[in-house]
């Protein structure tokens, strides 16, 4: 590949503009080099610098930044490997290629499960080739969300988060102020008190579970109680409780919270809203080991639709976010930088088991 070679007041020129476009900052928790190696390629997607456009020496670029010349050599060392600058005798270092500027999302789930797949699955289609992505498991503990984020090594153009936590709520903000909020997408729900100006894409989990209730009103009817199985320390929104509660005192259901299927004398006459998996296998066991019929005795309904549900004992009933169109919309967030609150739609598939 020929190489073009800039007369030099033409070098300076465009070394200029690339050192002032070039921010190191003492208190970021990502290494200098790599601040560096980022900054230099946020300056080719801004055209600041182009494919054989030469790069200041390792000495001179230290002395102008005033750091280390060790860390100019690791982040040019970086973007060599990455085939994004090379260099070659008397012509020093050069901008090679632009082989490497997708987008870069990072993922930060609260914990695997087949629907949080779903959503997982469905954003990766949709951005395709025109990013990469890089997925953190954080298993709902707001210390180790913040551990991963003030550990990473390297920036992205989007940082998405399923915000759900089983204790330290009251740490949320905090902990995500850590991410540009320009740069943020946050998957699931609000957190009350973060300000500014970024994505959402949102269950409405207070309004969703009434409605969906109300629309199996008749069938739930045969049933003489209604329980819901939220166990203790959960990371599903309180805003369910509300809406499960609203939903029966206005259609007069007895109704009841329960804590552990573990201790749960199961009855005839009760219908069975569930909302951890673990906990499904476990309720029909015991249903089944009470020898009571399942759809006619007992109702089960469970949070969340996954393909499998369709033909557990016939099918399982099941209320639930079109996960696939989360995805969906959080992909068009990203690749449009909306900066707004987008609802997903929620459903019910009435099966035999109510």
């Amino acid at each position: 590949m020929e190489t073009l070679i800039l007369p030099s007041s033409s070098r300076s020129v465009v070394n200029a503009e690339l050192v002032r476009s070039i921010k190191i900052s003492d208190f970021s928790a990502t290494p200098k080099y790599i601040q560096l190696a980022e900054a230099i390629v946020e300056a080719i997607k801004g055209k600041i610098i182009k494919i054989g456009d030469p790069l200041p020496s390792i000495n001179d670029l230290s002395y102008q930044l005033q750091i280390a010349r060790d860390t100019v050599e690791k982040g040019y060392r970086k973007l060599r490997n990455e085939e994004i600058i090379a260099s070659s005798p008397g012509k020093g270092y050069f901008v090679s290629s632009e082989q490497s500027f997708d987008l870069r999302i990072v993922v930060f789930l609260n914990k695997l499960s087949a629907h949080k797949k779903i959503v997982y699955d469905a954003l990766a289609a949709e951005l395709g080739a025109k990013a990469s992505i890089d997925l953190f498991v954080y298993n709902s503990d707001i210390n180790y969300l913040r551990t991963l984020i003030q550990g990473l090594s390297r920036n992205y153009d989007n940082y998405v988060v399923f915000p759900y936590f089983k204790e330290g709520r009251d740490k949320a903000v905090d902990v995500l102020k850590l991410i540009p909020k320009d740069k943020l997408l946050l998957l699931g729900h609000e957190i009350e008190g973060l300000k500014g100006e970024f994505a959402v894409v949102y269950e409405n989990c207070e309004k969703d579970i009434y409605q969906a209730l109300s629309s199996i009103r008749e069938p739930l009817s045969k049933y003489e109680r209604i329980k819901l199985v939220f166990p203790n320390h959960s990371d599903y929104p309180k805003s369910i409780i509300k809406g499960f509660y609203k939903f029966c005192q206005d259609f007069a259901f007895e109704h009841m919270l329960v804590d552990s299927l573990r201790r749960e004398n199961i009855k005839a006459g009760t219908c069975y809203l569930n909302l951890v998996e673990d906990d499904l296998v476990y309720l029909l066991d015991k249903v089944s080991n009470k020898g009571l019929e399942i759809g006619r005795q007992v109702g089960v309904i469970s949070y969340n639709e996954t393909p499998l549900k369709k033909f557990i004992l016939n099918g399982i009933t099941t209320v639930s976010t079109d996960f696939k169109l989360m995805g969906e919309f959080a992909a068009a967030a990203i690749l449009n930088n909306l900066k707004m609150r987008l609802e997903v739609p929620f459903y019910t598939i009435l099966r035999p088991s109510v």
